[in-house]
């Protein structure tokens, strides 16, 4: 099971830099726990200015580099938010206001301690194909078969187990 924590940051023109990393003080990597950020939201402070562009760029590690890309472009009039399902599993994640003046606000969630044995239990909740489900209820069907074909020859032998168990059913 995880904890889940607020995440929130304000970039400006001032300070237009702020990277996650929760790992940065931490001395042993073997006893480290996993880390996971998902931003759900980024919008305009209500001073930004009319006509005015806001880029919001991140720059985050990937399983073959690292990708500097923009993901949000907000203006006054046009957008002045935008919602999101942008998951960072890997630290360190910098966000950076690289176009505007107005302070831009990064909304989300910290997830800690997140295993991989429920990632995959979710994985298999959410995707798991009919023909899987298909294959067990034929497995169920065949288990059955043997068990009444099994209590029909326990009956014919004159065992009084097998006797027992078919007056139940």
């Amino acid at each position: 099971m995880s904890d889940e924590y607020f995440f929130g940051i304000t970039l400006t023109s001032e300070k237009n830099t702020h990277t996650w990393d929760p790992y940065s003080n931490i001395d042993d990597a073997e006893m480290v726990v996993p880390n996971k950020l998902l931003i759900k939201q980024i919008l305009l402070d209500v001073t930004a200015k009319e006509g005015e562009y806001h880029v919001v760029e991140v720059t985050a590690p990937t399983c073959m580099d690292e990708v500097k890309i923009p993901i949000a472009v907000l203006k006054v009039g046009e957008l002045r938010s935008v919602s999101m399902e942008l998951e960072f599993p890997d630290a360190p994640v910098t966000f950076k206001l690289v176009q505007g003046q107005s302070p831009v606000h990064i909304l989300g969630h910290h997830l800690i301690g997140e295993s991989s044995e429920e990632e995959e239990e979710i994985w298999e909740a959410d995707y798991s194909s009919g023909d899987e489900e298909g294959e067990n209820a034929e497995d169920d069907e065949e288990a059955a078969a043997r068990k009444k074909k099994k209590l029909t020859n326990n009956l014919k032998a004159g065992g009084t187990k097998g006797a027992v168990k078919a007056k139940k059913k």
